[in-house]
């Protein structure tokens, strides 16, 4: 689905340079729930990927698997070639390079905006302290809050912490960012602030995995959306596509209940 080829010949099995994500036959069980069904997805570099469905999907989950915040059963997901690894100094690592913005922001609300957003940098890219508060204040201002860089996250608002938490994830150079509901706990009118951070991100070419109901945002800033529904992947089209004429009835029935109004 993501348009991208593998050469073959001399290095048959070697995945394009475009493939960035790769889930292969994935599986995964919370007891006797069986959350991810024989999932295949692959995510190209630069690709914006959107995942909707109805709750309890497995779309968060799908999300959380990617940086091994949640382990797999059986299956394979490699980042830019390279299985994930177990755990330790290597699983670190990759979640320097695959960036997560939650649900709730996960700031330390002992340390200002400015110190969470280099504390990473410092710790686990080995980052100068200057050159980490240099780089900190440059993506506050690129997500606007940089006025905010000495107070601490009690002293902002909803949607000025969840731009903190996208800038401290910016901050690591990740070759992905996974958004996991990144608006559901805003109020109304600061789901848009956010929202328009993350379509910037997305005309600057980063490569983003999206779980979101915001709509509006996967039909503008998506160039695939993927829906799920009872752990499986049911369909995925480009945002035009399957807004405007989905295949199957699950998706059908979700949108009908969504975009009635």
């Amino acid at each position: 689905m993501s348009g991208v080829s593998v050469t073959k010949g001399a290095e048959d099995a070697v995945p394009a340079t475009g493939d960035l994500v790769v889930l292969s036959n994935v599986n995964k069980h919370f007891g006797a729930l069986h959350v991810l069904q024989d999932i295949d997805l692959t995510i190209a570099r630069g690709e914006v990927v959107v995942v909707i469905g109805p709750s309890g999907s497995g779309k968060s989950t799908l999300c959380r698997t990617i940086n091994r915040l949640e382990s797999i059963d059986s299956g394979a997901i490699t980042i830019d070639g390279k299985p994930l690894p177990e755990e330790g100094r290597e699983l670190a690592r990759l979640r320097a390079d695959v960036g997560m913005v939650f649900q709730s922001f996960n700031l330390f609300a002992h340390k200002t905006v400015l110190e969470n957003v280099t504390l990473g940098q410092i710790k686990v890219r080995k980052t100068d302290k200057a050159n980490a508060e240099e780089k900190a204040r440059a993506l506050l201002d690129r997500v606007g809050v940089g006025s905010q860089a000495d107070k601490y996250p009690a002293q902002l608002s909803g949607g000025q912490q969840q731009r903190v938490a996208i800038a401290r994830a910016l901050a690591m150079g990740p070759k992905v960012m996974l958004f996991d509901e990144p608006t559901s706990a805003l109020d109304p009118e600061m789901i848009n602030e956010v929202l328009e951070v993350m379509q910037q991100l997305a005309r600057d070419g980063m490569t983003m995995v999206v779980v979101t109901h915001e709509m509006g945002f996967a039909r503008s800033a998506a160039n695939r959306v993927v829906f799920m529904a009872d752990g499986r992947i049911v369909e995925q089209a480009t945002p035009d596509e399957f807004f405007s004429n989905p295949r199957s009835d699950r998706a059908k029935d979700f949108l009908s209940k969504i975009l009635h109004h």
